[in-house]
C-alpha cells in the first residue's frame, strides 16, 4: 500500500507542477516531455502496485513474495529509510511553494563573475552569473564548433533582438566574441540589479536562465549603462535597446561588454520570467 501511495503522490505531484505552470521552475521547458513520460510512468506504476495489494489468491500471493525474495531483504528499519527517501521530494514539491527568484537571491550569494565560489551540490556544476556557460556539457572541440554555428547566424546582422527563446545563446556569444559585437544594435527586457559598487547609470539587466534544470540555473544579462537622470530601482522590469561596447569592470577586475542604452521602457513582468537553453 506504502508504494502505491509513494507511486501515485510522484504522479500527482507530476501532474500539479504541469497544471499549475511550475514546473517551468525546475527544469527546462524543452524538456516537458519528460516530466509528461515520468508522471505516466509514476500512474502505471502505482495501478500495478495497487493490483498487487488487492489480489488475495494464493498463486498470486505466492508470486509476489518470490519476486520480494529474489531482490536482497530488507530489516524493517531498511524500508522505513528507503521509504523517506522516496517520499522526500514529494514533501518538498507538496510542502514548500515554489517562488520567481529577483534581485535577492543575487544579493544573498553574492554576486561573482564568472562563476559563483558556492556550489550546488555538484563540484562539477556552479551557480553561474551574467555568461551562460554551457562548455561544461560538451568536448572543447564539439563546444567550439557549436558556438561557431551559432555566431555564423549573427555575425552579418546589425540589430539582434534578443528574445526569450534565444537569450541563452545571444549572451553566451556575446561574452564568448564580445569583438564581434561591438557596435551592433541589441534589445532585450529584463529586471534591473543595482549592485553596491555600481552608479545609478551603470546597473545590470538580467533574467533567470535555465540550461538544463535548476541545479546549473543562474543569472544571466548585461551591465548597462543607462541614458543620465534614469531612475530605476532593482526588479523593475525594462525594455532596453542600445550598442554593445567594451569597457574594464573595476569590480570584476576585466573587462566586460557592456550596453550603452539608448531607450529604456519600464514594462510588467512576463508571465515565465525564466529563460532557457536550447539544443
Amino acid at each position: 500500500m506504502i508504494r502505491f501511495i509513494i507511486f501515485a503522490g510522484y504522479g500527482l505531484l507530476m501532474m500539479s507542477l504541469q497544471i499549475s505552470g511550475k514546473l517551468n521552475q525546475y527544469i527546462n521547458i524543452h524538456y516537458r516531455y519528460l516530466a509528461l513520460l515520468s508522471m505516466a510512468l509514476s500512474l502505471i506504476l502505482a495501478v500495478f502496485q495497487l493490483v498487487l495489494w488487492t489480489k488475495n489468491d494464493k498463486d498470486s500471493h505466492s508470486s509476489h513474495e518470490h519476486l520480494d525474495d529474489h531482490h536482497h531483504k530488507q530489516t524493517p528499519l531498511q524500508q522505513l529509510w528507503a521509504y523517506l527517501l522516496l517520499s522526500l521530494p514529494l514533501i518538498v514539491g507538496f510542502a514548500f511553494p515554489t517562488v520567481s527568484l529577483d534581485t535577492t537571491i543575487v544579493e544573498a550569494k553574492g554576486f561573482q563573475f564568472p562563476l559563483s565560489k558556492e556550489s550546488t551540490g555538484d563540484p562539477d556544476i556552479q551557480t553561474q552569473y551574467l555568461k551562460p556557460d554551457t562548455s561544461i556539457f560538451f568536448e572543447k572541440s564539439d563546444y567550439d564548433r557549436q558556438m561557431q554555428e551559432l555566431m555564423a547566424e549573427y555575425e552579418n546582422k546589425e540589430v539582434i533582438s534578443i528574445t526569450d527563446d534565444n537569450y541563452l545563446e545571444v549572451m553566451e556569444l556575446i561574452y564568448n566574441y564580445p569583438s564581434d559585437f561591438l557596435g551592433k544594435t541589441v534589445s532585450f527586457q529584463g529586471f534591473v540589479f543595482h549592485s553596491k559598487d555600481d552608479t545609478v547609470e551603470n546597473s545590470f539587466v538580467f533574467r533567470f536562465g535555465i540550461i538544463h534544470c535548476v541545479a546549473d540555473a543562474g543569472v544571466f544579462g548585461l551591465l548597462t549603462h543607462l541614458p543620465e537622470g534614469t531612475t530605476l530601482d532593482n526588479n523593475d522590469w525594462v525594455k532596453l535597446e542600445g550598442t554593445i561596447t567594451t569597457d574594464y569592470y573595476h569590480p570584476f577586475k576585466r573587462t566586460l561588454p557592456i550596453m550603452t542604452v539608448n531607450t529604456v521602457e519600464k514594462i510588467e513582468p512576463p508571465e515565465n520570467e525564466y529563460v532557457y537553453r536550447t539544443f
